[in-house]
Order: C-alpha cells, then structure tokens, then sequence
C-alpha cells in the first residue's frame, strides 16, 4: 500500500509532502516507511517494522488521519485501503 499526501500550497510557503508506503520484508514481516518534507528537498525518513499486517494497516490509517487534519490532502493512493 502506498499514500502520498500534499500540503495546501499558498504564495507565502513552499509546499510539503507525506509519503507512507507499506511492504513486506524478507522474514514475513512488514515494514513501514514514512518519508515528509517540502517539496525538492530529501526529506526525512522513518523506518517502522511490524510483525503481523493488521497492526501495519491500523498504523498506516492512523498516519494518514493525522495528516489530514494537519491539513494534508491525499493525492495518490496505490493497494488496498
């Protein structure tokens, strides 16, 4: 599953991002990565690892919520939700 949100853009600031993709590891585990900053720059990451996939989606729907009240908007949505 992959989200990538955006921050409302106005003249006065550069937009932001908030990226969170969730895939499976190599020992049957999941691994979620969480990547924000603004727009052009590198950004910073976050590495999650869960063992079982319902606590991985819980979190990955947690994320996106808090976001949005953040003011986040969902602009690309890949995998099951």
């Amino acid at each position: 599953m992959r989200i990538y949100m955006q921050s409302n853009t106005d003249t006065h600031s550069q937009p932001r991002f908030y990226h969170i993709h969730l895939s499976p590891d190599l020992l049957g585990g999941w691994l979620l990565t969480k990547e924000w900053g603004s727009q052009g720059s590198s950004g910073r990451i976050q590495k999650i690892h869960f063992d079982n996939i319902e606590e991985a989606e819980l979190e990955i729907e947690n994320t996106r919520d808090a976001q949005i009240k953040r003011g986040y908007q969902v602009v690309f949505i890949q995998g099951q939700n």
